[in-house]
C-alpha cells in the first residue's frame, strides 16, 4: 500500500496571506505549479491559491495599473487537503470526484508538503505494471 508520504512533494514555498498580487503571482511561475497552499506564521494551512484565482485579479488590476489584492483575498479558504498518513487509493478516490490537481498534505494541523495528480497517477501505474509481473 503506498502513503502519501512516499510520493509528496515536501521541498515546496508556499504562499502567505499578506502577500500582494504581484508577489504571489511571481512565487507560482517560479515553482511551476498551477497553485500553492497558503499559510500562516506558525505554517498552518489557512488555504489554497490557483493560478485560476489570480486571474481575475490580473486581468482587473492590470487594466487599472493598480494593485491592492493580497492572497487572504483571492485565495480559496477551505481546501480539501490529506494526511500523510493517507493511501494512494484514498487520494485517487477523491481526485476521481474533486477538481483539484493538488492536495495541500497536512499533518497535526500544519502544512508538510503537497501532492499533485500526476504523482498520484504515477504511483497508480507503477502499481498496476507490478500486478502483471506477479
Amino acid at each position: 500500500m503506498i502513503l502519501i508520504s512516499d510520493i509528496m512533494s515536501e521541498y515546496i514555498t508556499p504562499l502567505h496571506e499578506t502577500m500582494s498580487l504581484p508577489q504571489a503571482v511571481d512565487q507560482l511561475i517560479n515553482s511551476n505549479m498551477i497553485g500553492l497552499p497558503v499559510i500562516d506564521a506558525q505554517k498552518h494551512l489557512t488555504g489554497f491559491l490557483s493560478e485560476q484565482d489570480c486571474i481575475p485579479y490580473l486581468l482587473d488590476d492590470s487594466y487599472h495599473c493598480d494593485s491592492h489584492a493580497l492572497v487572504k483575498d483571492m485565495m480559496q479558504r477551505a481546501p480539501l487537503t490529506v494526511k500523510p498518513s493517507n493511501t494512494v487509493l484514498e487520494l485517487a478516490q477523491m481526485m476521481a470526484t474533486n477538481k483539484p490537481k493538488i492536495y495541500p498534505v497536512v499533518d497535526n494541523g500544519k502544512l508538510v508538503g503537497v501532492v499533485k495528480r500526476g504523482q498520484v497517477m504515477a504511483a497508480l501505474n507503477m502499481q498496476l505494471k507490478q500486478c502483471r509481473v506477479a
